[in-house]
């Protein structure tokens, strides 16, 4: 849900005019950041068949 709120916050920061370049960055690291979480938890709930 997190990464759902960053998404929408990102794209309505991004529609401002007067949107701090560095609060935009902060927040899309963030949004990565959660992303390589996400995936990493993914991973480990289901791990690759083996060969």
């Amino acid at each position: 849900m997190e990464h759902a709120d960053l998404d929408n916050l990102i794209d309505r920061t991004t529609d401002d005019p007067g949107t701090d370049e560095l609060t935009l960055r902060r927040l899309k690291k963030r949004r990565l950041l959660l992303r390589d979480l996400i995936a990493r938890l993914e991973g480990e709930l289901d791990p690759p068949e083996p060969a």
